[in-house]
C-alpha cells in the first residue's frame, strides 16, 4: 500500500499548528524554586509534560507518568519498543527578542518561540506523525514509544530516572538535530583544574585580587574581568587599551585608587567547537601573562597562558587526537576563576572521538596539572555514541529521508550530544534540514511550518517503516 505521508499531514495542518503554539506557550523552563513533590524540576516543565501526556489520552494512546521527571506515549503491540526520544524543557530566552519569546507568533511562514525548534516544535511532529500512523490503523509489529524527558538541557536527571525504571528501545531517533542522520557524536567530558595551596608567596608589583569568566563549560565565555591591585594603574591601563587595538576586541577599565579592574569582550559560541567563538578568559590571561604579579596569579595565569591560549586541540597538554569520521578532540575553556584568598580553578568541557582513551587522556592532563600546582577533580564523563553504518535502523531512516525529500540521505557526526546517545541503537534525526539557519538557544528562535509538515511527513514514514 501507498500511502501520501504529506497528504496525510496536511489534512491535519491547521490542528498541527494550533497544538504547537499551544504547546510552545508553556514556558517550560527548569526552575527549582517552583519545584515540588509531584513537580520536582519546576511548574513550567511539568505543566508541557502534562500537556503532552494529556494529549496522548486524548487521541488513545497509553501513557505514563515517570515521577514528574520523565513520561511515554505509546501504541502498537510487540516485544521490541522503536523508541522516539523528545524532551519538553527549553533553555531560558536570554534577551534582545523581538517578540514575545513564549507567544508562539506567526510570521513571514515561520513560528517564534523558545523551544520553536529545540525540542517542542520537532516533538510535535513526532506525535502527530504517530498520530497519522494510529489514526490509518497501519499493522505493527512493535511497540512504539514517545519517551519524553524534562531536563536534557541541564543534566538528564530525566533520561536517568526513566531507564531504572522502564525498557530500553531496541532502536529509536531523537528529532533534536540535523537531517539527514546523525550516527555518530563524541564523548564529553567536563572537569575541573584547582589550584593547590602554595606554602610560600612572593609579591610582585601588581596583585591579583579577582579573575572571572564564563558560566557554563559548554559555552565559549565572552567577558572576562580581573582586577588588580598595583602603584601603576595608568601604566597598566595604557598597556591595557593597547592590548584591546592588537586583539581587536572591545573592552574597558575602571580605576578606584590603586586598584583597577579590567574587562574583555569575546564571542560566545557552543563549547563543542571553541574556536567558532572568541574566548574573553584566554584573551585576558594573555594580557596578565606580561605583568609582574605574586607568584600564585603568576603560577594560574602562566597556566593557563602556557596550556590553553591559542590551542583548543589538546596538543600542548599532549592529548591531541584525530579521528576521521568525528574530527578532533576538542578542549574548551568554559569557566575560569581566581581570588586572593582561594587560588585559581579551571573548568573546562573536553570532546572526543570514539577512539580516543579517555582514561588515557585523564590521566596525562592530571599529571601535567600536578607539575604545576594543579588537581584535577569533579570529572564526570558521558561516552562516544556510534551506530555502525550498515544498522537496519539507518539503512531505513536513509531510504525514508531520501524518499520524502529526494536527496541524499548522507551520515553526519558531531561534537555535540543528543538524547540519541541514551538508547544503544539510537541517532539522531532531524529536524534541521540542509542549509538552514540554526537559530536553536538563540534569541528569536524559530521553526519554519512547512519545515514543520515536511518533518511531520518523515517521521511519520520513519515510524511505519521501523514498527510494521
Amino acid at each position: 500500500m501507498k500511502i501520501n505521508w504529506m497528504h496525510e499531514v496536511l489534512k491535519r495542518k491547521e490542528q498541527l499548528i494550533q497544538d504547537t503554539q499551544t504547546f510552545l506557550r508553556i514556558p517550560s523552563v527548569l526552575d527549582e524554586t517552583t519545584a515540588t513533590a509531584e513537580a520536582p524540576l519546576g511548574k513550567g516543565v511539568y505543566e508541557a509534560l502534562q500537556y503532552l501526556l494529556q494529549r496522548g489520552k486524548e487521541e488513545g494512546f497509553t501513557v505514563k507518568n515517570v515521577d514528574g521527571l520523565a513520561g511515554h506515549i505509546e501504541m502498537g503491540e510487540g516485544d521490541e519498543i522503536i523508541g522516539v526520544l523528545c524532551h519538553v524543557d527549553v533553555v531560558p530566552p536570554g534577551d534582545g527578542w523581538t517578540m514575545e519569546p513564549f507567544g508562539a507568533e506567526i510570521r513571514d511562514g515561520k513560528i517564534y518561540a523558545r523551544g520553536a525548534l529545540d525540542d517542542k516544535g520537532p516533538t510535535m511532529a513526532a506525535f502527530y506523525a504517530m498520530k497519522i500512523v494510529k489514526e490509518l490503523g497501519l499493522p505493527l509489529t512493535k511497540r512504539v514509544r514517545m519517551i519524553i524527558g524534562t531536563d536534557e538541557e541541564s543534566d538528564w536527571r530525566c533520561v536517568e530516572r526513566y531507564f531504572q525504571k522502564e525498557e530500553m528501545p531496541t532502536m529509536g531517533f531523537a528529532p533534536d538535530a540535523d537531517f539527514p542522520i546523525i550516527y555518530a557524536e563524541k564523548g564529553i567530558a567536563d572537569f575541573d583544574l584547582v589550584q593547590k595551596e602554595e606554602s610560600e608567596l612572593e609579591e610582585g608589583n601588581v596583585k591579583l585580587l579577582s579573575f572571572h569568566s564564563g558560566r557554563r563549560y559548554n559555552m565559549v565565555p565572552d567577558l572576562a574581568e580581573a582586577t588588580l591591585q598595583t602603584k601603576q594603574v595608568q601604566d597598566v591601563k595604557e598597556r591595557f587599551m593597547q592590548f584591546l587595538k592588537d586583539v581587536q576586541s572591545d573592552g574597558d577599565t575602571v580605576i578606584d585608587g590603586e586598584t583597577i579592574t579590567l574587562r574583555i569582550q569575546g564571542i560566545s559560541a557552543h563549547g563543542m567547537e571553541p574556536n567558532n567563538g572568541k574566548n574573553a578568559g584566554l584573551l585576558l590571561v594573555q594580557f596578565l601573562a606580561n605583568e609582574a604579579m605574586n607568584s600564585r596569579a603568576k603560577m594560574f595565569i602562566d597556566f593557563a597562558h602556557r596550556y590553553f591560549c591559542s590551542d583548543s586541540r589538546g596538543k600542548k597538554l599532549g592529548v591531541a587526537h584525530m579521528n576521521e569520521e568525528l574530527g578532533d578532540l576538542t578542549i574548551n575553556v568554559g569557566i575560569m576563576s581566581y581570588t586572593d584568598e582561594q587560588g585559581g580553578k579551571l573548568g573546562l568541557n573536553l570532546r572526543y572521538p570514539v577512539t580516543n582513551d579517555i582514561a588515557q587522556t585523564k590521566k596525562k592532563i592530571a599529571e601535567v596539572a600536578e607539575k604545576h600546582g594543579f588537581a584535577l577533580t569533579n570529572f564526570s564523563n558521558s561516552n562516544p555514541h556510534y551506530v555502525a553504518k550498515d544498522h537496519p535502523l539507518i539503512q531505513t531512516l536513509q531510504q525514508v529521508y531520501e524518499e520524502q525529500t529526494g536527496e541524499k540521505a548522507t551520515l553526519l557526526s558531531i561534537g555535540g550530544g543528543t538524547y540519541a546517545r541514551s538508547l544503544k541503537a539510537g541517532v539522531a534525526f532531524g529536524p534541521l534540514f540542509p542549509g538552514r539557519e540554526d537559530v536553536a538557544h538563540q534569541k528569536d528562535e524559530y521553526m519554519l511550518i512547512d519545515d514543520l509538515l515536511k518533518a511531520t511527513a518523515i517521521y511519520a514514514q520513519a515510524i511505519y517503516e521501523l514498527a510494521k
